[in-house]
């Protein structure tokens, strides 16, 4: 089983641009953030840190451009920072949201273990559409994703090539890069994701 321990982010942009950016504290390729990004004509595109992280990330989602490039992120509790290439973006972050509060009822241990997470993907969907906890990665593998913890999303910045891509705004239409989507709401969660190897 391996195991990522961090953080995931996902906002939309007025371009239409959608980032799901990955913070990872812990994981087997050590820390790193990496980047998801589908632009409003569709194209996915995966900025990774390392050729190790792109060939990873590249087997368990799908992408038409992986690009490898150093990607530096800063997080605490009012915002978060990625640079990654051509790419910046900051993130203000706001209050706990609903779902945080719910997720908070729930002991860590069990938020995050695989079983519970297969038990419970029918109801994820109908709480946040689009959003699953457990499913294929690809590969004969399966991921469970464990969220502990949601908070808001109140303001980014965010450009590309020297491009501004807009004020904030949601993530629609949902992103395609996996078996589960962001939810449409920016918000940065806590999250262990696991993933079962054959």
């Amino acid at each position: 089983m391996d195991r990522f321990v961090g953080n995931i982010a996902g906002l939309g942009t007025g371009s239409g641009t959608r980032l799901v950016i990955g913070r990872w504290a812990e994981s087997p390729l050590g820390a790193f953030t990496d980047v998801m990004m589908e632009d409003a004509s569709g194209e996915r595109t995966l900025i990774a840190p390392s050729q190790a992280v792109a060939d990873y990330v590249s087997a368990t989602y799908s992408f038409d451009v992986v690009r490898v490039v150093d990607v530096v992120s800063t997080l605490d509790d009012r915002r978060l920072t990625v640079t990654a290439g051509s790419l910046a973006v900051t993130a203000q972050l706001g209050a706990v949201t609903v779902l945080g509060r719910m997720l908070r009822l729930v002991p860590a241990r069990l938020a995050t273990s695989p079983a519970w997470l297969s038990l419970i993907n029918p109801v994820a969907g109908l709480v946040m559409p689009g959003v699953r906890t457990a499913g294929s990665a690809g590969n004969g593998r399966t991921e469970y994703y464990g969220v502990t913890m949601a908070r808001k999303v109140v303001s980014a910045t965010a450009s590309l090539d020297g491009r501004d891509l807009g004020n904030l705004a949601p993530l629609t239409p949902p992103v395609r890069f996996g078996f589960s989507s962001a939810p449409a709401a920016p918000m940065l969660v806590t999250v262990v994701t696991s993933i079962r190897r054959p």
